[in-house]
């Protein structure tokens, strides 16, 4: 599940280099590989990294360094630092059952309701939602879920909450072919309808879409306020993934 999707969305392209996936032509770079990185350690790792960030500082990009805390070496975090990446916030990977959570109906608020979307207008509201949401700017977000569901359109679902025609929350699932996993993302809902049961009705609705296409388990890679949500609801940690981020100067 640490791969990317199997085909680029248009304008996105995958380049190898050595153990390293190096993913261009996002809102930032991107570079994940395999839990050892190839066996790749000390001077040779070091190289690896820079080679990374050099390549997007000549495009004046901020890139981003994948990393899970069960990778090995043990000291790719502190090379990573040494080469300028900063890290962000930690992610907690949780996975469920999907035959636990799985409901046909999820309870919602009176007034809100759930629905799928696809429509270019539709995924410029989500990516406002987000911006209000994170107070930063989101935008790259409807360009990122039009890509998926332009190449992936059956592998991609993605829904809005929505109350008096008002985006309150949104989701998205990512089947991943060949896998047994369902891969949930989103799940940002503006402050004041957190606590009201949207973000559970939207981890519920896609269970089920998930039960539909025999995918056994959900997968979140969660922030710290969806983590504790997720684990009442069944969910179960395995390790933690955390972005090192460098950031070309201004």
């Amino acid at each position: 599940m640490r791969a990317v999707q199997p085909v680029p969305a248009p304008g996105i392209t995958y380049e190898h280099d050595g153990p390293a996936l190096r993913v261009v032509g996002q809102h930032r770079g991107f570079v994940t590989g395999p839990r050892d990185w190839g066996g790749v350690r000390g001077a040779e790792l070091d190289a690896l990294i820079a080679r990374q960030r050099d390549f997007f500082a000549a495009r004046g990009e901020a890139m981003e360094w994948k990393t899970r805390g069960h990778d090995d070496p043990a000291d790719l975090p502190g090379r990573l630092r040494a080469a300028g990446f900063v890290p962000e916030p930690p992610e907690t990977v949780v996975v469920a059952l999907v035959g636990e959570l799985a409901v046909a109906a999820p309870a919602l608020p009176r007034g809100v309701t759930l629905r799928r979307v696809t429509a270019d207008a539709d995924l410029d509201r989500i990516a406002a939602l987000e911006t209000a949401v994170w107070g930063a700017d989101m935008a790259w977000i409807a360009g990122y879920l039009r890509g998926r569901l332009t190449v992936a359109p059956d592998d991609n679902e993605v829904y809005v909450a929505e109350a008096a025609g008002e985006v309150v929350s949104a989701a998205w699932v990512a089947f991943r072919p060949d896998t047994d996993f369902a891969m949930l993302l989103g799940g940002s809902t503006l402050a004041e309808w957190r606590g009201k049961g949207i973000y559970r009705a939207l981890v519920a609705l896609r269970a089920t879409r998930a039960a539909a296409r025999n995918a056994p388990y959900l997968l979140v890679e969660a922030s710290d306020d969806s983590a504790p949500i997720l684990e009442r609801l069944g969910f179960r940690t395995l390790t933690t993934t955390t972005p090192y981020v460098w950031t070309p100067a201004t």
